[in-house]
């Protein structure tokens, strides 16, 4: 059931280019759990939104399937939005985006979605450089099924009911470098005054960008076997009722000056360790970008900030000389060409 956000705007609040308060920016009411990191993400994609002044109608937003792609319903709530199935997220974008290409396109996707069965539709979407910003919601589990260890779970770092995760992870910041992004970011939920910046500078880029958000998950300890999951108690107690709680947590929070390396406690206690970019940092040498990277990941260091922007590499549109209009408003008679036009161009084929 989606509940609808108040539309109440305080008196005197600020009004961008267009004359919208921050409050236009906005969706639906979240049902996520609270305190999850996915939230604060949201509320940086509308905080950007509202500085860029983006008009809500050439905004598109697209997910897939996970508590990371139910964020769409929660920001710009006038702008276009599908909600794909699991991984196939990057195919629509590109279907819309060649389509039309005046829409800014924001994909909003999770660990799970992207890293495993989505992992060969992300990477494809970074070769072709798709127009787009890719927001890669990380908290290493599947938080909508209950914590089963994602790909990008660190090899060693237990579930709740303590198993050690046997996998090596997939970083995908490291998998965008390789793969030839032109934009590559990687941020913290709870540091808005970093993830704004990054969220309209990979806006305003032509060819696709992915920041790598890592986004805590509060709570996944409905696991099999625990006597106090859901299924267990259903199984052994007649309920009136089928309700779900989950213990209300604060957002966390992170404001560390650039150079700087901070740990952050999560709400299970485990900590990650941050470390933002030195304002000296060249972001336009690929393959000192991806060696940086992979040094601090042997510190087990998350890196934050612009890691790499590049430049001279031709983006989607390019590539495949779409047109400048809208397909839905080109006429009729110029984008059909007939049957002796049909007929030519499958013979350019043959």
């Amino acid at each position: 059931m989606r509940v609808t956000k108040p539309r109440i705007v305080p008196p005197g609040a600020p009004r961008n280019e267009l004359g919208m308060t921050r409050r236009d920016y906005e969706g639906g009411m979240s049902t996520l759990c609270a305190g999850c990191g996915h939230d604060s993400v949201t509320a940086a994609i509308v905080q950007a939104c509202f500085e860029l002044s983006l008009p809500p109608q050439s905004v598109a937003k697209l997910s897939g399937i996970g508590c990371s792609s139910k964020t769409t319903a929660y920001f710009v709530a006038g702008a276009h939005g599908f909600n794909g199935v699991h991984g196939r997220m990057p195919a629509i974008a590109a279907g819309a985006s060649a389509a039309n290409r005046k829409l800014r396109y924001i994909g909003v996707s999770g660990d799970g979605d992207s890293l495993s069965i989505g992992l060969g539709q992300l990477g494809h979407a970074i070769r072709r450089n798709m127009n787009m910003l890719y927001m890669l919601e990380n908290n290493g589990v599947y938080g909508l099924t209950k914590g089963q260890f994602s790909a990008s779970a660190d090899m060693g770092s237990r579930s709740k009911k303590g198993e050690k995760n046997q996998n090596e992870p997939i970083d995908p910041v490291l998998l965008a470098l390789s793969l030839g992004a032109t934009f590559v970011a990687r941020s913290f939920s709870g540091d808005k005054e970093q993830l704004v910046p990054l969220i309209k500078a990979g806006l305003t880029h032509r060819g696709f960008g992915l920041i790598d958000v890592l986004s805590p998950c509060v709570t996944f300890n409905d696991h099999e076997g625990s006597t106090k999951s859901y299924a267990y108690v259903r199984e052994h107690q007649q309920a009136a009722i089928a309700a779900d709680y989950v213990e209300p947590r604060r957002e966390i929070t992170v404001s560390y000056a650039e150079g700087e390396a901070v740990s952050v406690e999560m709400h299970d206690g485990s900590n990650v360790l941050l470390r933002k970019l030195d304002r000296d940092y060249d972001p336009t040498d690929r393959a000192k970008a991806l060696a940086y990277v992979q040094e601090r990941v042997q510190r087990n260091e998350y890196v934050t900030g612009m890691i790499y922007l590049g430049e001279g590499r031709s983006h989607f549109h390019d590539r495949h000389n779409t047109p400048d209009e809208p397909l839905n408003s080109i006429p009729y008679e110029k984008l059909c060409p007939g049957s002796a036009g049909l007929a030519g161009i499958l013979s350019g084929f043959r």
